[in-house]
């Protein structure tokens, strides 16, 4: 198992391009099971994530060609991923897999609408709080499919047409709950009834750009969905899809992360290939505490640039996660790293997943001072932070203890970044090209090294 060891109070400057979404590119990746014909995905990260769902689909007949985890390709860029059906018809996603991560349940909706049946594991991924999938399971039963739980995997069934050919069929869905709509849902359900017969309405639907980028893609197969994006989305259930061809959305999170690794380093960065227009909420938070970006071709995603520096002292603001437009979850752990050196209170209150705050106790070893109450957390800014040994609990956990590490004074030893590889492509090295001084060791020899010091 890796962990980070870095040095902090170096600046970031310089230049990246931001990868492709890998929340986006996972659902794009389940719906290649809704065509006999190939896919090309261009713009893919190479990400552990990416390389599982790619294992996934091997599984149950597609072939996307060689992993992108594979390090004899870890060099060269984003990937281009051309999902090819093998022919062979399996429906059973194995616990095994889908274990590693939750975004294996966007296969559900495509294999039952494509295969007619799908057997699945319930899903595994981060340890950030409950995140239920019977919001899928309620779309997929309002279209007609019979649902069981068999030895903690969930099976579904579409009903039989005249034909005696199973398929799903259109309705009218609700799709929201305690927590606002399910990204994920959204997706899941979408697609499944791109191939049902007649019209389907989802309604409070996920507004996310990643399903936006999702309906993209399933119109270019030959769907007809309209209205992704907004809370309102029709699908006409078409007879079949064909192949098409793809470019991944840019990661609107990990764009977020690096400008605050910017920010709390008093650094300068530019971004290119900047998705700042799916990033209005944390922006302005961020023009809030005073940080400043300048952005250029905004219009354009593929080739918007966006420069990141911070003013002398960091301002408190208030921060409070929601559903797209506002601000992101996965954001908000990051956030709250550049707010513990704000000179003042911040408040940061978590709408999505309550429990989302597993990072706080680990930025208290840094000397960050936070209570935390419920959904809520009040950020009283220190005037620095101190390196120490920090444990991840998460993905954006991960990136938000690398972020303090980085401003912090000292070594900060970060364990568990296996976390953090499922969402960033090699960040180490992203921010050593920048500045940085982080070194991926293995934790077993970094614990013996300790050790040995303290005896």
């Amino acid at each position: 198992m890796d962990a980070f060891v870095i040095e902090g109070g170096r600046p970031i400057k310089g230049r990246l391009r931001v990868n492709g979404s890998k929340n986006a590119c996972l659902p794009l990746m389940a719906a290649t099971l809704l065509t006999d014909q190939p896919v090309t995905l261009r713009g893919v990260p190479r990400l552990a994530d990416i390389a599982n769902m790619q294992r996934l689909l091997a599984e149950l007949g597609v072939d996307t060609g060689a992993s992108v985890g594979d390090e004899a390709f870890a060099h060269l860029g984003p990937a281009t991923l051309t999902a090819q059906p093998t022919g062979e018809a399996v429906s059973h996603a194995r616990y095994e897999i889908v274990k590693t991560m939750r975004a294996s349940i966007s296969a559900l909706g495509p294999l039952v609408a494509k295969r007619g049946e799908a057997r699945i594991a319930l899903p595994g991924g981060c340890a950030i709080g409950q995140r239920p999938v019977d919001l899928h399971l309620r779309g997929l039963e309002a279209m007609g499919a019979e649902l069981t739980l068999e030895s903690g995997d969930i099976v579904a069934r579409a009903p039989k047409d005249r034909s005696g050919r199973r398929r799903l069929r259109g309705a009218t869905i609700f799709l929201s709950g305690p927590s606002g709509s399910t990204v994920l849902g959204t997706a899941n359900v979408m697609s499944a009834a791109t191939l049902a017969q007649g019209r389907t309405i989802i309604e409070a639907a996920a507004c996310e750009p990643e399903i936006a980028d999702l309906a993209v893609l399933l119109n270019a197969m030959g769907a007809r969905v309209r209205g992704a994006g907004t809370p309102r989305i029709v699908i006409e259930g078409v007879e079949a899809l064909g192949g098409a061809e793809h470019h991944v959305m840019p990661d609107r999170i990990e764009a977020g992360t690096y400008m605050v690794a910017a920010a709390i380093t008093g650094g300068r960065l530019t971004l290119e290939n900047c998705p700042i227009d799916a990033l209005l909420a944390f922006t302005d938070r961020l023009h809030e505490v005073g940080v400043r970006l300048e952005v250029t071709d905004a219009g354009d995603p593929l080739r918007a640039t966006c420069e990141v520096w911070a003013g002398a002292r960091i301002r408190p603001a208030h921060v409070t996660t929601q559903p797209h437009p506002g601000f992101p979850t996965d954001l908000q752990a990051p956030m709250m790293a550049l707010l513990c050196l704000a000179d003042g209170n911040s408040v940061v209150t978590e709408k999505i997943f309550p429990e989302r705050f597993l990072h706080v106790a680990e930025l208290s070893r840094m000397g960050a001072s936070i209570f935390r109450q419920g959904p809520t957390a009040v950020v009283t800014g220190v005037s620095r932070l101190v390196g120490a040994p920090v444990m991840a609990s998460d993905l954006r956990a991960s990136a938000c203890l690398v972020l303090a590490g980085l401003a912090a004074d000292g070594v900060t030893n970060v364990h568990r970044v296996y976390h953090l590889d499922r969402g960033y492509e090699r960040m180490e090295a992203t921010l050593n090209a920048l500045g940085a001084r982080i070194e991926r060791v293995d934790a077993k020899e970094l614990d013996s090294s300790a050790q040995a010091a303290g005896a």
